[in-house]
């Protein structure tokens, strides 16, 4: 059986990231980047496809486990009749080279440990060449070379092409397993194997602290708030600012479905909403990073605007499956790449304009080259905001008319007034001005069911959306209109367990809207919108039963997916899912001002 999606936690050196199960095993690692090939990929397929389990050797799951407080170290204890022992498990943030560290110590009693490295490249089925190569083993296939340094233990060659570790821990004796990648070509050993654990533990952990200083969140919910800003933090690729929207792929929507998507990359659909959390907690630098990636991502034709980006703002990002991996839980297939690229989805030009507006505000200069940004994307608007798109959702279907998209249609427009007069340049604004009027006019002619009184998904369509409880959010509507109010009560059709679905569900045929076979769980950011608009409209009760409902399905570790299933009482989805955290932080705030 698959270690169930809950059960993992994250650590990260800002560039990329590792999943490590509570039973010590590492099974999702890319190297030497978030969209890199997986050289561990057991979360995908099973052990042959690549772990590394540090643990007693008697093989059972932890006793505890927690992050040190404020920080990305991971901390996992075990305790027995032979004895306790505890592993820290951490990644510096990068400075050279990728560095993934295990600190073992022995708590009380002697304890028989193992340590077992079995990679596997290129997506978890290359098998690669071991060799010894002082200060301990190097395993090499193509590009990539993983080195592993054991504080002077004997390293063997374990069955299927692994390196394995036996050793037994007594009270008050501390090892340390680093492993370091590096490219293949250059002459080892890396770097960052002369650097003693202890110290790199220090540094570490100093890092996190300080960073997590700056927070300025004093709410009811500070704990969840912290850890949210910090996974953020950690899906955040430094050299660029870019945030990635989940560090695995092919996590399952639906057990043993096909809605299994690759969440390494940059969602512009994510821009606004992560701006504003890192601007409102104190994060101004990572705001001002993230506002730099986005405004380089988009560059260029205005017509070739994606949805989705590489950690580097690259655009080609094919989509292919992996037939050798046989999928979390049998989940197939297996994607790697996202080609959500090649789709058309208006929203992204109100996400994009409306991040700027709010980088504006916040005192954020913006230089020349942008507002002819600003230009060429309203240009572009004019002319297409009346066609049908792919949507927030990016449906595999046909495209439709969705009313979020005309919704962020016209936010593009109102932003790009409010931009002009701010700015003094109101050469095009009659024209922003006209389409901003008369989108409104066909979203609330066109998007409103009189009869069930409440916006839809789609022109024509009597379907429920998550997507219509932003609207007041965005400043469509205020929240005291009776329009906003009925949608907001109509949500309770999409409640699924006392959680929200992003839009009505089609059982296990084939969906008419998004093209896919299957139902699909709850989506934690839609249950966050939905506790913001009730607390808009007048029902703070209701809205932190529902804030804090959310939090209870957090794992041990507070970390949350996109889904959470509530029939079968587990995650789902790609985890730790940055929109699910940044929702979770919007939340607090906005319940936080309520009270």
């Amino acid at each position: 059986m698959s270690t169930p999606i809950e059960d993992y936690a994250l650590i990260s050196d800002l560039e990329t990231a590792a999943m490590v199960g509570r039973d010590g095993s590492i099974d999702w690692l890319c190297l030497p980047r978030f969209d890199s090939p997986a050289c561990l990929a057991a979360l995908l397929g099973t052990r042959d496809n690549g772990f590394w389990r540090v643990a007693p050797a008697a093989g059972r799951s932890c006793t505890s486990r927690a992050y040190q407080r404020d920080t990305l170290i991971l901390e996992t204890r075990w305790a027995g009749s032979d004895g306790a022992v505890r592993v820290t498990d951490f990644m510096p943030p990068r400075t050279e080279l990728p560095c993934l560290v295990r600190l073992i110590e022995g708590l009380a009693g002697c304890v028989d440990m193992r340590s077992e490295l079995r990679l596997r490249f290129h997506q978890g089925r290359v098998v690669p060449w071991i060799r010894v190569a002082e200060p301990g083993t190097v395993a090499v296939a193509g590009p990539d070379a993983v080195w592993l340094h054991a504080d002077g233990l004997v390293q063997v060659a374990g069955p299927q092409d692994s390196t394995m570790l036996d050793f037994t821990v007594r009270a008050g004796q501390r090892l340390a397993l680093t492993l370091v990648w590096s490219p293949s070509h250059l002459p080892g050993p890396p770097a960052p194997l002369a650097v003693p654990a202890e110290v790199a533990l220090k540094e570490t952990c100093d890092f996190w602290r300080c960073w997590a200083g700056r927070c300025r969140y004093q709410g009811p919910w500070r704990d969840a708030v912290m850890r949210s800003l910090i996974t953020l933090k950690a899906l955040t690729y430094a050299p660029t600012g870019g945030i990635v929207a989940a560090p695995t792929t092919s996590l399952p929507g639906r057990i043993g479905g096909e809605r299994n998507w690759d969440h390494r990359y940059c969602w512009l659909r994510d821009s606004t909403l992560a701006l504003s959390c890192l601007l409102r907690s104190g994060y101004r630098e990572e705001a001002t990073a993230w506002l730099d990636w986005l405004v380089r991502a988009v560059a260029g034709d205005p017509g070739d605007l994606q949805t989705v980006y590489g950690v580097k703002g690259q655009r080609l990002l094919p989509e292919t499956e992996a037939p050798w991996l046989p999928g979390y839980a049998g989940s197939r297939p297996v994607r790697f790449g996202n080609s959500a690229v090649g789709q058309f989805q208006l929203d992204v030009y109100g996400e994009v304009l409306d991040t700027l507006w709010l980088s504006l505000r916040a005192g954020i200069p913006m230089p020349s080259h942008v507002w002819d940004l600003v230009q060429a994307l309203m240009g572009f608007l004019l002319r297409h905001w009346r066609e049908p798109d792919q949507g927030l959702w990016q449906v595999r279907g046909q495209r439709r008319q969705f009313v979020h998209s005309k919704v962020m249609a016209w936010v593009a427009a109102d932003r790009a007034v409010r931009m002009g007069e701010l700015l003094g340049r109101n050469g095009a604004s009659g024209e922003w001005r006209a389409m901003r009027d008369e989108v409104h006019r066909q979203v609330c002619r066109e998007g409103w069911d009189a009869r069930r009184h409440t916006f839809v998904q789609s022109y024509g369509s009597s379907a429920l959306d998550a997507s219509a409880l932003l609207m007041s959010r965005v400043g469509f509507l205020p929240t005291r209109d009776e329009r906003v109010r009925g949608t907001v009560r109509a949500m309770r059709g999409l409640e699924h367990g006392g959680f929200v679905r992003r839009y009505a569900q089609g059982g296990a045929g084939l969906h008419e809207v998004d093209g896919l076979h299957g139902d699909e769980a709850a989506f934690v950011a839609c249950s966050l919108w939905y506790a913001d608009a009730l607390a808009a409209t007048g029902r703070p009760r209701r809205a932190r039963e529902l804030f804090e409902r959310v939090l209870g399905v957090r794992n041990d570790v507070g970390l949350l997916a996109e889904q959470w299933d509530p029939g079968a009482g587990r995650q789902l989805g790609n985890t730790p899912q940055a929109s699910s955290h940044i929702a979770l932080v919007e939340t607090a705030f906005a319940l936080s001002s309520a009270r």
